[in-house]
């Protein structure tokens, strides 16, 4: 029976006016990966594992904001902030449609920074979005939203009221590009809290701070009801800044791209490794 559906699939997909065999290769490989190509979100394009199911989270939280995040068309290419694609285009399942300037500036911990900093602000809970640069400077979108600008003179920055009390996209744009500026792996790492791997949730950050240094983003969850094995997504910029991607799992094909949260050393993605002590959270 499973062969017969298998035949009606491919004759149905083939002989559709609007597929290249390109698509329909794309298809049957999104089945395999446990995607839902018409999925405009990470949890309707994701599919859970026989046996596992999403765990709950409040409609109000980080965990759900990041959840639902809204995703490019599948089969996306990850652009670069200059519009060019990244070359590397077989380590992901989906990219994340959310605007990421056009600079060089939009990077890993970046990425964490303005999804984090997004979710309060559509949540109206401004007043929490701060952030700490690499000298210590604590950057509050409060004291932004007053007029205040920050200036930079070396490793001198400071405070300066320069125009009338202000809030919108614009003005939330620009003070997270001077976040981006200022701020990074070395920096979030500091102010992130160390996680046991047991308790993992999403909204968690895998990060090594430093120069050069990297950071994801856990951005869903399911669990199995049987044992409690768990099993996330991983989301990342990267350098030069581009867009965020749901990445593959490079090791187990089978699961990819959802990963064990009870891997045995290290945290193997495809463009870095983790360490079990590597994970925080906000």
């Amino acid at each position: 029976m499973k062969i017969y559906l298998s035949f009606i699939f491919l004759f149905l997909v083939v002989h559709h006016p609007l597929r290249s065999s390109t698509d329909v290769c794309m298809l049957i490989q999104a089945q395999k990966n446990h995607v839902q190509p018409s999925g405009k979100t990470i949890a309707s394009r994701f599919i859970p594992l026989s046996g596992f199911e999403r765990v709950k989270v409040d409609e109000s939280s980080f965990a759900y904001y990041l959840r639902n995040l809204p995703l490019k068309e599948h089969g996306a290419r990850v652009k670069y902030f200059d519009g060019r694609e990244k070359s590397n285009f077989q380590i992901y399942d989906a990219v994340v449609n959310l605007p990421i300037g056009t600079k060089d500036l939009h990077q890993c911990a970046d990425a964490i920074m303005h999804v984090r900093a997004r979710y309060l602000y559509e949540q109206k809970r401004k007043n929490e979005i701060q952030f700490t640069f690499t000298n210590g400077f604590v950057a509050s979108y409060a004291k932004w939203m007053e007029g205040n600008r920050i200036i930079v003179n070396g490793n001198n920055v400071q405070w300066k009221k320069t125009t009338s009390p202000v809030d919108n996209e614009q003005i939330f744009w620009k003070y997270l590009k001077t976040v981006f500026t200022y701020a990074g792996t070395l920096s979030l790492s500091k102010e992130l809290k160390p996680k046991e791997i047991t308790n993992l949730q999403i909204g968690d950050v895998w990060i090594q701070g430093g120069s050069p240094g990297h950071a994801l983003l856990v951005v869903d969850m399911v669990q199995r009801k049987s044992d409690g094995k768990k099993l996330f997504l991983l989301a990342q910029s990267y350098m030069p800044a581009q867009e965020i991607h749901i990445l593959k799992n490079p090791l187990v094909s089978n699961l990819s791209p959802w990963y064990e949260s009870d891997f045995p050393q290290t945290l193997q993605t495809p463009e870095w490794t983790f360490k079990k002590d590597d994970l925080k959270g906000f």
